[in-house]
């Protein structure tokens, strides 16, 4: 095509999944930036100089990619659940819940920006029973079993307040294990001090 653009991804790239790979970096990339509601299908295909047809030959609406954008992190969070769920007591369930999800997020800090940050998740939590489940799970099994009100507004807190040291300017310097102990030590603090102190 005269524009450079191309309509399909290489034979390669098919095969090897090369090519969502980078049409997922650049959704995130373009997420960040714009937001979820911000970023159309054409910016993405402009981000990856391909034709809008080549995003369509992986993924039909937006949903789509946003989803196939987070599996990741999902499939992770689903198996910290799974790990936590596993622990005897409700006090250990929170302490391997902390520190399995802030690992997870520390490794992949701009998905769960996007995760946790934008608007647009919170309506396709409304859509995908997947993810909706797990984000439910979290909270429940940080709030612990037949937890109050204020129980699940610290465990909303805790989720939701990762973003801010992930996404702050003034933490981009900080060391990967330094702000993990950090996170790790604030949601001890917000949620297992207050557990102790109820006990």
């Amino acid at each position: 095509m005269g524009d450079g653009r191309t309509t399909a991804t290489t034979h390669e790239e098919r095969h090897t999944g090369a090519g969502r790979a980078r049409l997922h970096e650049a959704a995130l990339r373009l997420f960040a930036e714009h937001g979820v509601s911000g970023t159309s299908l054409q910016m993405i295909a402009d981000a990856l100089g391909v034709t809008k047809a080549a995003v369509y030959w992986h993924y039909r609406t937006k949903d789509e990619i946003v989803l196939g954008v987070l599996t990741p992190v999902v499939e992770d969070l689903t198996g910290v659940v799974g790990a936590a769920r596993a622990r005897r007591g409700p006090r250990a369930r929170t302490e391997a819940l902390i520190t399995g999800l802030v690992d997870v997020v520390v490794r992949s800090r701009m998905v769960y920006v996007v995760l946790a940050g934008d608007p647009f998740i919170g309506e396709l939590l409304g859509k995908d029973e997947r993810l909706r489940a797990v984000v439910e799970e979290m909270t429940d099994l940080i709030a612990g079993p037949g937890h109050d009100e204020a129980q699940r507004v610290s465990a909303l807190m805790f989720l939701a307040g990762l973003v801010g040291p992930l996404n702050h300017p003034a933490c981009a310097a900080i060391a990967d294990d330094d702000l993990r102990r950090h996170l790790v030590d604030g949601g001890r603090r917000l949620l297992l001090t207050r557990a102790a102190a109820k006990g």
